[in-house]
């Protein structure tokens, strides 16, 4: 497994076929938000992971890349003949300080709490929205979407300290 600042053609595939397998069950049954509750959950905690810079969250982030570049071209490649190899424009979120941090891991500490007490279905859907959301947020245009949310993080993290030192 390899750490890659960069989504391929076939990177955004393996997304795509992993989204879609989400998806599909809501599209098709009573399109209740429930449904996709726990999915949403993974993308929430890859969108927080994808503002570390390093880490182990910013490590399981950046690996997510190559994992899903190299099961996605072998797909690609295996089902249409045509290599998938081509590099999407990169992006990443960037600007999380350590007033932020606290509130990152906190926030992908619930998706885990959520995950442990979850059944079989929901743990996968969970890791499946993780996948997903991380390696979109490989790419320049759902990073450049989200460029604030550092700030954001930054920002409630400052809230945060200032309430704990201050008082309410």
């Amino acid at each position: 497994m390899t750490s890659t600042t960069a989504l391929t053609i076939g990177g955004l595939t393996a997304a795509l076929l992993v989204l879609v397998a989400n998806l599909h069950p809501w599209w098709t049954g009573k399109r209740e938000l429930k449904q996709l509750a726990s999915f949403g959950k993974g993308i929430g905690a890859a969108v927080l992971m994808a503002a570390c810079p390093g880490g182990l969250l910013g490590w399981v982030h950046a690996h997510t890349g190559g994992v899903a570049n190299a099961a996605g071209e072998r797909a690609g490649s295996a089902g249409t003949g045509v290599g998938t190899s081509g590099a999407l424009g990169a992006g990443h979120l960037v600007g999380l300080s350590a007033a932020g941090a606290p509130l990152v891991v906190v926030g992908v500490f619930l998706v885990y709490l959520a995950w442990k007490k979850s059944g079989a279905k929901d743990k996968k859907r969970i890791i499946g929205g993780v996948f997903v959301g991380s390696a979109l947020l490989l790419t320049a245009g759902i990073a450049g979407a989200l460029d604030w949310l550092p700030t954001a993080l930054n920002q409630a993290g400052v809230q945060v300290v200032a309430a704990v030192q201050e008082g309410l």
